[in-house]
């Protein structure tokens, strides 16, 4: 697992031919993990136990097209000459905005089809995006990507993090801010934060548009420590003009469904069958 010089093997194990990364462990993990959490709100707010598993049956594979589709976009001029490494996403080159998107366009037409409110299913899997995404990160570590600028060791351990992490951002000859830690702990605060406000009964709709207000105010600043951001034009990066964009929708949704909708729902508004049963009872006493 550890190299010489301290750093991290990418490979976690290999079975004959075949080598496993890290990288794609750590995202299956994180799937996993944001699945178990989902999955018990899901239930607990009325939805059918196998919905999510029917979700994410399209979603999650889509998801990872569309990543990667995104960053091959935008990082077109270094795929052109050696298209056989479009599909090589074991070596990094995910884009997260292009897996949300993905994500927000299958789980519409998904709810659609189940005659279930997109918003509602959009609140509930909220804080299973961001776990996703807190944990999805530590890939770009091992992968010795998506890091900031050229920083000091001393730098690095004023931090207070472990030795084998700032040993790991030691790359050609430089150590490098760990800017995958700081969007991984920026989104397990959002997480905390998605998780409490589910007690507060936002209007529907607002613990997913939290999410994308949280995660772009963190990623607008992180990315413009990066080294390898993907850019629009000139010095314009990708994910920032997206993470603005991110930022204007969900406020913009935010007061016009406030003032447009009287007596909109609500987060923790019991589900039909829920509410029937409690009719029956009451009708009983």
């Amino acid at each position: 697992m550890f190299s010489v010089l301290g750093t991290i093997d990418p490979v976690a194990f290999s079975l004959g031919p075949i080598s496993v990364h890290w990288y794609g462990v750590i995202i299956a993990t994180g799937i996993v993990i944001a699945f178990l959490v989902g999955q018990r709100e899901m239930v607990k707010r009325g939805l059918h136990p196998e919905f999510l598993t029917d979700l994410l049956i399209w979603a999650v594979p889509l998801a990872i097209v569309g990543a990667r589709i995104y960053y091959v976009i935008f990082e077109w001029e270094n795929y052109r000459n050696n298209p056989g490494e479009i599909i090589a996403i074991w070596n990094g080159g995910l884009a997260i905005h292009g897996a949300l998107i993905m994500s927000v366009i299958v789980a519409y037409i998904f709810t659609k089809k189940r005659n279930t409110p997109f918003l509602k299913v959009a609140d509930i899997l909220a804080p299973s995006i961001l776990i996703g995404q807190a944990i999805g990160r530590w890939g770009n570590f091992i992968n010795q990507e998506a890091h900031g600028g050229e920083v000091s060791r001393a730098f690095l351990e004023s931090l207070f993090i472990p030795e084998w992490i700032i040993n790991h951002m030691y790359i050609d000859g430089a150590y490098y801010h760990p800017t995958f830690l700081y969007e991984s702990m920026w989104s397990f605060v959002g997480i905390i934060i998605l998780l409490l406000l589910r007690k507060v009964n936002l209007v529907r709709g607002e613990m997913f548009f939290f999410y994308m207000i949280w995660y772009s105010i963190g990623r607008y600043f992180i990315e413009g420590m990066r080294t390898d951001s993907l850019y629009v034009v000139g010095d314009l990066r990708t994910a920032q003009l997206v993470s603005i964009l991110f930022i204007i929708i969900a406020i913009v949704l935010i007061i016009y469904r406030r003032v447009t909708i009287k007596n909109p729902p609500r987060y923790l508004d019991k589900p039909p069958e829920q509410k029937k049963k409690q009719n029956k009872k009451q009708k009983k006493k």
